[in-house]
Parts: C-alpha cells; structure tokens; sequence
C-alpha cells in the first residue's frame, strides 16, 4: 500500500478516509492546525521586519510578551493562539506585508494577542493594542468599550487587565467570558451529558471570524443566545446518546460558534478554510438541526486540516462537476469536500433513524436513502474525473467502500421512493440551469 507523505501518519489518515477517524485523528489534525497558527503568526513578525512596517517595533514587543507568556504558562498561549480567528488574521497580514493581497496589514493584531495570552498566563504587560471601531478587542476573550482614535493601552498583571484611552477605562471582568462594565464578553456555550462536556465559544465580534460568510453583524441579545444554549444542551444529548463518534469529534474541532444569516429562510452552516475551529450557523432551529450541523461541518473541518498536509486534487483547471447538494457546478477539490460533508450527513441519519418513531423515522430513513445514494454518486463522478492526486485516490477508495456498504440496508419503499424522487428532482433543476456540465 502507498503510504502517505510522512506529515500524516497511515493510521490517522486511513481513519479518516473511510469517514470518521475519532479522537486520535482529531487530535492529530488539531495539532496541526496549531502548528500551522505558529508558523503564520511568527511568519507575520519576520514579513514586517522585511516590510520595514511602522509598527515593527509594537509587533516585536508583542512577540516578546508572547515568549514571556509561553515561558510561564504553555496552555494559556496556547489557548489563545488556537482561536480561529488567529489563522485568519495572521494569513491575511502575512499576504498584505508581502505584497499579495491588497489591504493595509493590521500587523499590531499582535498586541491585543500578547494581551490575552498575558491575562491568561498571569504575567505582567503593558502594551498598546490596536482598536477596532470604538472597541479594544483581546482576541478570544472579548473586547473593552473604549471609545478614543488610535489605539488603548492594556495594563495586564496578576491575572487583571485593564484597557484604557483617554476617553474611558475598562476593567477586564475576572472571568472575561462574562460581560460587566463597558467590557462584550465572548460569551461560552455549554453543554453536558453523561458525564460528556462540550465547551464553546460565541464568537458574534471578531472582524476575522467567518470569512465570506454572511455573518450576523451585531452581538446577539440575551434571550437569542439563551436558545442557542437551550438548543445546545439537547443537541448534545443526542450526541452523546447515539452519535459518539461525531460528539468526540466535536469537542476536538469545534472551538467556536458564530451566527450567520439563513438563505432563503433556511437553515445554513458553513466552515472557513483558515478558520479551523470555527462553525459559522444561521440560528438553530431545533436539536436535531444542530445535532446534524455538527456531523456536517466537523466533516469540513477534519477534511480542511488534512487539505493542508495532503492536497487530494489536482490544481483547478476549469472543469466543473455536479453536486447533488448545491445549485452550481463544482471544482473537483470542491466536490470532494461535498463527498466528505454529506458521509457524514448520510451517516448521521443512518444512526438516527434507529432512535425515532413515526414521521420523524420516515423523514430520516428517506434522508439516509437520498443521501446514501447521492453522495456515491457524487464520489463515482469525483473518481472518474481525473482530477485526483494518488493520497486522492488512496483517500475516495476508502470512502466509497463506506458508501457502498450503506447501499445494502434497508428502508422502507416509502423512503426510498421519497429519496429517489428527490434526487430526480434536483438533477432536473440543475439540468435545467447548466445543462449537462456534470463532468465538464
């Protein structure tokens, strides 16, 4: 058997390939989503030096504090450097400094990350952080509402922080998850079941937090974050109950949640390549939605991590292939992703099924036969397409003996007549709009 590139071990990249993967996958993949982050945020320091940046004397300051901090208290950098945002920004300024991105390089991000990871690691710093509107952000905690111009001065020691211009003072609150005086918390989102704990963050601030998405652009109320919460805590429970693997996977993956804005009235998730750990999600409207939104998305994310060890695909060369899931042709690195996302959902409703009655288990026999049989489809197109790279077709082998084993059990014919004239359907319209481009 061929073995992979020595960055992602057989064991761990086998596992995932025939659809989950579990803890071990995970935590490999995390780690190196970690490492990714270090590499781009020290990347950021040496762009700025070579740049001759204004603020290359604020940025090496924060660097400093980074090691002081890191030498004091590991996890607390850590903690800090993992927040998804982090991948986002430091990517974006490191392409700014060079050259390749069009944008002024908000290099002194640097300062309000050596902040919050000083406030967590209990070590001493003053430094001036950059503002963002009438806010001081500390990226992953929150931010102070400080009004002034240029810039607020965070005063950290013994584990307080106090962020102040000459307009306002604000004292960080003892634990910054929570909102007090002048100070918009990233506030967490919990749940618990059998001994099982999922620990998020509601990330409704952060200018970086789900590129390209259509983001809810304003802090959700009191009463909209209790139901998020609300939905959470039994989405959980479903989790925990029957869908282990994925709940396991979660708590690996999953960092923060962010609030975009439903299509058409619909329910939609989505993830951001250089944003791992982030779930971008309209509002919930059920536990089930949501349980399903984390099968769906954690896909995204483990596939996301590994595309940056082992590209699967080829470079885009212009052809565009059918997805039974969206309304456009897509890239084949695209449909792979598609392939990855909806095993999961398949594999989702193949569980749930089991563990309802009634409309409810029609509903979901009907999904697990629609997306069982779409999703092979899917992934026969993807292998005939010519597009894959060996790790590619090592990867859509495993993948599609998942699939074809699923295509033997039963649903009742209601179901399966239900699903089957759903994908016509789909086929149909898409037709309809491109014409036949499914392998173009």
């Amino acid at each position: 058997m061929p073995t992979t590139p020595a960055t992602v071990p057989d064991e761990v990249f086998d596992a995932l390939a025939v659809g989950g993967g579990g803890t071990k996958a995970t935590a490999y993949l995390r780690a190196a989503q970690y490492g990714k982050h270090l590499l781009l945020v020290r990347r950021v320091l040496d762009a700025a030096r070579e740049a001759d940046h204004p603020d290359t004397g604020r940025v090496e300051e924060a660097w400093w504090a980074l090691v002081a901090a890191q030498e004091t208290d590991p996890p607390s950098v850590a903690a800090t450097l993992r927040h998804p945002t982090v991948g986002v920004w430091a990517r974006r300024t490191v392409l700014a400094l060079e050259g390749r991105r069009r944008e002024d390089p908000r290099v002194s991000v640097l300062a309000s990350l050596a902040a919050a990871a000083a406030l967590r690691a209990g070590t001493t710093l003053r430094i001036e952080v950059p503002l963002d509107g009438p806010t001081a952000p500390l990226v992953s905690l929150g931010r102070a509402v400080v009004g002034g111009e240029t810039g607020a001065v965070a005063e950290v020691a013994d584990g307080r922080a106090v962020l102040a211009t000459r307009d306002r003072e604000v004292a960080v609150p003892t634990d910054p998850h929570r909102d007090g005086p002048g100070w918009q918390a990233l506030r967490r989102m919990e749940a618990e079941h059998a001994g099982h704990r999922l620990a998020l963050l509601l990330d409704d601030q952060d200018p970086d937090r789900m590129p390209g998405a259509d983001i809810v652009a304003r802090r959700l109320t009191g009463p909209e974050v209790d139901h998020w919460r609300a939905v959470l805590w039994e989405a959980w429970e479903i989790l925990v109950e029957d869908h282990w693997t994925i709940a396991e996977e979660t708590v690996d993956t999953v960092l923060t949640l962010t609030p975009t804005r439903p299509a058409d009235g619909a329910h939609t998730s989505a993830t951001a390549r250089h944003a791992f750990g982030n779930l971008g999600l309209s509002t919930p409207p059920e536990p089930v939605a949501l349980a399903l939104t984390f099968a769906h998305e954690v896909q995204h994310a483990k596939m996301t991590a590994l595309w940056d060890l082992v590209p699967l695909t080829l470079p885009d060369d212009g052809s565009r292939y059918y997805a039974p899931w969206r309304p456009d042709p897509r890239p084949a690195a695209g449909l792979f992703q598609g392939v990855y996302a909806h095993l999961g959902v398949a594999g989702f409703w193949r569980r749930h099924r089991h563990t309802v009655a009634g409309a409810r288990a029609e509903r979901a026999h009907a999904d697990f036969a629609h997306w069982r049989r779409s999703t092979l489809d899917a992934a026969r197109v993807l292998a005939g397409s010519g597009r894959l790279t060996p790790e590619g077709e090592r990867f859509l082998t495993a993948t599609d003996r998942t699939l074809e084993a699923w295509q033997d059990e039963p649903v009742p014919t209601a179901a399966a007549e239900a699903a089957a004239r759903g994908a016509r359907e789909h086929l149909a319209r898409w037709l309809e709009r491109h014409g036949d481009r499914s392998g173009s």
